[in-house]
């Protein structure tokens, strides 16, 4: 039994029952496909590029003897499973003539990949090769070759701001499905408008973000070990379509992040980890006084008020500090540099644990 899961596009482009569905579209295997696509929908934008390159595979041309191609393939597969490093081929693009089925498929996308093709495919720094051909679904893709950020909207009105090197892919409508899907390669800062009734999920690899309304930004380069899910405001709920280490898979709702956390996915290992923002941020109004100056005052009370200013949970032993008291300005001071006042102040320490902070102290006298 294939596990489709595992396969990348070179392996989409290679199979066999991939590539009949492709250019049959027989009704059983499309509603193979959609109930499989259903069930993985982080795979929606590489199963829409495998299948571009499927159907631009129509050149006939003089088919090579099979022994050739069989050492083709071999060589070429070799090359795409190894380093990035680009390589030219050993044979000229006339020589790998277009054949059909698994080997026709392997020779394109790998050309595609290791050299790329005039009018097929574009290559930026940065930026993965996208397949210059009609859209063979009903998802409008952009990419960002340029230096700038691509500001644009979505169809329900969503913002987004595309950053360079990176692409996206989304609905022409939102409107057949249950949740708001995007399919993103790179980073793009999103402003998500509200709308309860349907979610707004970004998949990105092998996560996917939910969110009913809020902005943050995803950073997750195909090259990347790492992605990086950073809230400003609101919440969202992170998952993983395979299992994570420290991470229980009954939890269906996937870790929360809030403003100020950043959650960081770890590619290799498949592992979670939340920490702090570098500059954390006020989460309140702006029309709440922020002077945070103090006179005397119990540090319970400045914790309390610091952790909710920032949305930040602070973890101390209250008896252990509940004789300790600050008089500190902390108005213009930015976040890190109050607590290092404050911990001055009563003579403790801090440290960051799992997206909070966590004061150490032997107490004041």
């Amino acid at each position: 039994m294939k596990d489709f899961r595992l396969y990348d596009i070179a392996d989409f482009v290679m199979d066999e029952d991939f590539i009949r569905w492709v250019q049959r579209k027989a009704p059983v295997d499309n509603l193979f496909w959609e109930n499989w696509l259903e069930q993985n929908p982080a795979r929606h934008l590489i199963i829409a590029e495998a299948r571009q390159i499927v159907e631009f595979i129509q050149l006939e041309q003089e088919p090579i003897p099979v022994a050739d191609v069989q050492v083709e393939i071999a060589q070429l597969l070799t090359t795409i499973h190894q380093s990035k490093k680009k390589a030219e081929p050993k044979r000229p693009w006339g020589r790998l003539a277009i054949l059909s089925g698994a080997a026709a498929a392997a020779a394109v996308i790998i050309l595609l990949m290791i050299k790329g093709f005039p009018g097929l495919t574009h290559s930026n720094k940065g930026l993965a090769p996208m397949i210059l051909v009609p859209s063979v679904s009903s998802l409008v893709q952009k990419d960002n070759p340029s230096e700038k950020p691509l500001f644009f909207n979505l169809p329900d009105g969503t913002t987004i701001s595309l950053s360079p090197g990176s692409r996206i892919s989304y609905p022409i409508k939102f409107l057949a499905s249950a949740t708001r899907d995007v399919y993103l390669s790179g980073e793009a800062y999103f402003a998500i408008v509200k709308n309860p009734a349907k979610p707004f999920r970004v998949l990105t690899g092998e996560l996917i973000t939910r969110v009913l309304g809020t902005t943050f930004c995803i950073r997750g380069f195909e090259k990347d070990t790492v992605i990086r899910i950073t809230v400003h405001t609101g919440k969202v709920s992170v998952s993983s379509q395979s299992p994570v280490q420290g991470v229980s898979e009954s939890a269906p709702d996937g870790l929360i992040v809030s403003p100020n956390q950043q959650l960081v996915y770890h590619r290799e290992v498949k592992k979670f980890q939340k920490i702090l923002v570098e500059k954390p941020a006020f989460v309140v109004p702006d029309t709440l006084d922020h002077s945070m100056v103090y006179e005397d005052t119990p540090v319970e009370k400045v914790f309390d008020q610091l952790g909710r200013y920032y949305g930040i949970n602070i973890v101390f032993d209250n008896e252990l500090l509940n004789k300790c008291t600050v008089t500190a300005d902390l108005a213009n001071e930015p976040f890190y540099h109050k607590l290092d006042l404050i911990c001055k102040a009563i003579g403790a320490s801090y440290e960051i644990v799992d997206a909070q902070v966590v004061i150490q102290s032997n107490g004041c006298q």
